[in-house]
């Protein structure tokens, strides 16, 4: 318990609910009779206290940001590819207790597993030590991963959301045309908005033509 309360950076005064974070189903099952509850109920508070955190920090460290792009953030920021890495910063998987069962079949390395487990560890630092603690504990992860992350603006997205604000609009993006050997395709697309060219875009995979396409498009919507 010392050793993983020096990775968290934070001592419990009330250790029974570290214990509890790290209690898979699985083991608690397996351990009904001793009364031992699994981390579920933590990982429930955890996933909205993480919601919270992250959302707070992405609104004011990205004044400039639409909602759009914030979402995106902090989806990113909190999927469970995300927390899993979080985790492997602690060595959280190799504290958990599993039943034997998700022992044998490597629970300890399953990121569904070891995401659930950071979110209840992120419960009980709340419950624990309040919320300028587990806000603390968050953003250690949260912040140096968003702020890595490569700048990608989704234009695709971006024009679907703008068009959807207007009830009856449909987007189409058409393949006009492809051309060049295998090794160095040239795709061109256009969007429709409707049945009108909103936006032409040429790109090396038909993904790209569409992300310039719409981009052109919001260009000359002038978004």
């Amino acid at each position: 318990m010392q050793e993983l309360e020096k990775k968290l950076n934070y001592t419990f005064r009330n250790q029974e609910l570290l214990r509890e974070a790290l209690n898979h189903s699985s083991y608690a099952n397996e351990h009904r009779s001793q009364g031992l509850g699994s981390n579920e109920r933590l990982e429930f508070l955890g996933d909205s206290v993480l919601g919270f955190v992250t959302a707070e920090y992405l609104f004011a460290r990205h004044p400039d940001s639409p909602e759009g792009e914030l979402t995106r953030l902090r989806s990113y920021a909190v999927c469970e590819k995300s927390l899993f890495e979080y985790a492997k910063e602690i060595d959280l998987g190799d504290r958990l207790l599993l039943g034997k069962g998700e022992e044998m079949t490597g629970g300890r390395t399953r990121p569904s597993v070891v995401s659930d487990a950071f979110e209840a560890v992120i419960a009980a630092i709340y419950i624990d030590g309040g919320i300028g603690e587990a806000k603390k504990f968050v953003l250690r992860f949260v912040e140096p991963y968003v702020e890595a992350k490569p700048s990608f603006k989704d234009y695709k997205t971006i024009l679907q959301e703008v068009v959807q604000k207007n009830q009856g609009e449909s987007l189409k993006y058409v393949l006009v045309s492809e051309s060049g050997p295998d090794h160095d395709k040239h795709f061109k697309v256009e969007v429709h908005l409707n049945s009108n060219v909103i936006g032409a875009g040429v790109g090396s995979s038909k993904k790209k033509a569409e992300q310039a396409a719409a981009k052109e498009a919001l260009e000359l919507m002038g978004i």
